[in-house]
C-alpha cells in the first residue's frame, strides 16, 4: 500500500464552490480506477477550522502501477493545467484497518503527521504507531484508518475517515466531498511488513 496527497492552497477569497462543483462533476471518474484502493476528495475552508482554503485529495493505492498511471495520465494533467503542478507527497503504507462505520459514507477526514524522534530505535516506534492506528480504527464513527511513513523525512502519517462531521480527533480536519474506492476491499488489513 502507498499513500499519496497533494495540497492545492487557494486564495483567501477563492470561491470554494468551484472545488465542490469540480468534484461533483468529475469525482466519479476514478470510481473504477485500476490499482486505487481509495481516493478521498478533501477540502477545507478558511475560517471553518482551517487557516486556509485548500483542495487536498488523499489516496491509498493498492498497487504502485495505479499511482504511476494517474500521475502520468490525463486526470492529473487536468490538475496541473488548472492549478499548476503541485508537490505530491507520498508515504509507504504500514497499516490499514476498517472501522465500525466501514459501511458509512465518510463526511470528514483527519490527517496527523508526527516526526519520528532521533535517535529513537525505529521498530518500537513503528509498533507503537501500528497500535495507535488499531486504536483509532476501533473508535465510534471511524470508517477506516491508515498509517504510513515517509522515510526521507522520518515522518509518520495517520489518516482516518469518519462518518461524523466533527470527530474528536487530533490533526488537520477536512471535509470529504466524494470517496472513490474501487479496490478498498483489496487493501491489506493490519500491519504491512
Amino acid at each position: 500500500m502507498h499513500a499519496m496527497q497533494y495540497e492545492i492552497t487557494l486564495p483567501a477569497d477563492y470561491d470554494m464552490g468551484i472545488i465542490r462543483k469540480r468534484v461533483a462533476t468529475k469525482g466519479h471518474l476514478l470510481d473504477d480506477f485500476p490499482g486505487l484502493g481509495l481516493k478521498a476528495y478533501l477540502m477545507r475552508e478558511r475560517g471553518h477550522d482551517s487557516p486556509v482554503n485548500q483542495y487536498a485529495p488523499f489516496y491509498l493505492w493498492a498497487a504502485p502501477e495505479g499511482m504511476n498511471r494517474l500521475l502520468w495520465g490525463p486526470g492529473f494533467q487536468g490538475i496541473v493545467d488548472d492549478f499548476g503542478r503541485p508537490e505530491v507527497q507520498h508515504w509507504t503504507g504500514l497499516a490499514y484497518e476498517e472501522g465500525p462505520a466501514a459501511a458509512a459514507a465518510p463526511r470528514t477526514a483527519v490527517r496527523r503527521k508526527q516526526r519520528i524522534p532521533q535517535p529513537a530505535p525505529l521498530a518500537p516506534v513503528i509498533e507503537e504507531a501500528v497500535g495507535e492506528t488499531r486504536r483509532l480504527a476501533r473508535l465510534d464513527g471511524v470508517v477506516c484508518a491508515a498509517l504510513a511513513v515517509d522515510p526521507r523525512h522520518w515522518e509518520l502519517l495517520y489518516f482516518t475517515l469518519w462518518e461524523y462531521e466533527t470527530p474528536e480527533a487530533t490533526g488537520d480536519l477536512y471535509e470529504v466531498l466524494h470517496l472513490s474506492a474501487p479496490q478498498r476491499d483489496g487493501l491489506p488489513r493490519g500491519r504491512q511488513w
